[in-house]
């Protein structure tokens, strides 16, 4: 081998090897927080431990009594009726919002942080100024509505007919600010001049939205549909501090059923199988997400 050669070999060698340094770290945090826990719940989703005792081997005994559990079906159903209103609203306000916010107006940038702040703002505070807000009797919500002639205006995380759509409000105002950012970015990424060609052809505001707009931002839309279907999904800290999965099982979703299966029934293989169920569920949506997005995606 040439001197030259050998030299710049080293030195590859050595650039490789300081790369594998620094992301060292990371892998091994990713193996042993993820990956082998993935594993091992997957291991354990065919089992019946209870975490003190003997591990038991009952093959696919879990998921067939998933099918029959009644309490699994509820947390499903409330999991998707969660997913159905917060992503559509959510999405909805952040493109609104992020087109008002686009504009060169005064004070832009502290409009912005005002609707970013709430998403870097700890969950359980948010959780505990909206147990506030929609407390029944002394709520600014419910006194608003009475002082406007509602004599009885709703029950909102105490009534099991409003308990999920509270939490949906509570959820959309906490995640708008993040797609907000994302929509912003995609915005911003729209040359001026096809919307400069659409006012001299006379295209109004509508239909420069309808016509450049909405597809200019599709790709950002197809990214955040699937985070926000995903992220839906996740819920619990918001529901275990709001309701606690109350009233009744009104706000009972598959995470927070997962967490009561496995932290306080100790029922972990069952809780393992839910998780699966959840994992295979998020990624059937994925699937048809990604097949659907050749149809109206545009890169």
């Amino acid at each position: 081998m040439k001197p030259g050669k050998a030299v710049k070999s080293k030195a590859i060698r050595r650039n490789r090897i300081t790369a594998y340094t620094f992301l060292l770290p990371n892998i091994i945090g990713f193996l042993v927080f993820i990956f082998v826990p993935v594993i091992a719940s997957f291991c354990m989703s065919f089992t019946s431990w209870n975490g003190f005792g003997n591990i038991e081997f009952i093959g696919l005994d879990n998921y067939k009594q998933l099918l029959k559990d009644t309490n699994f079906k509820i947390s499903f159903i409330n999991s998707i009726l969660f997913m159905l209103i917060s992503v559509p609203i959510t999405l909805l306000i952040s493109v609104l919002i992020a087109i008002a916010l686009n504009r060169g107006i005064r004070f832009v940038k502290v409009f912005r942080t005002a609707v970013f702040l709430p998403y870097v703002t700890a969950t359980i505070a948010v959780a505990a100024v909206w147990q506030l807000i929609f407390n029944p009797s002394m709520g600014p919500i419910n006194g608003t509505l009475m002082k406007l002639g509602i004599d009885s205006p709703p029950g909102w995380l105490s009534s099991p007919s409003w308990a999920l759509i509270s939490v949906s409000i509570v959820y959309i105002w906490h995640s708008v600010g993040y797609y907000m950012i994302l929509f912003l970015a995609g915005l911003q990424n729209i040359p001026d001049y096809l919307y400069e060609a659409a006012e001299l052809d006379g295209a109004g505001p509508i239909t420069k939205f309808f016509h450049i707009t909405l597809p200019s931002l599709s790709p950002v839309l197809f990214f955040t549909t699937i985070i926000g279907v995903i992220n839906s999904f996740k819920v619990f800290d918001l529901i275990y501090v709001l309701t606690g999965g109350g009233p009744g099982r009104s706000t009972h979703v598959l995470v927070y059923d997962i967490y009561n299966t496995a932290f306080k029934q100790f029922e972990y293989g069952y809780a393992s199988a839910m998780a699966y169920v959840l994992f295979l569920v998020i990624l059937i949506i994925s699937i048809i997400q990604f097949s659907g997005q050749k149809k109206w995606v545009n890169y």
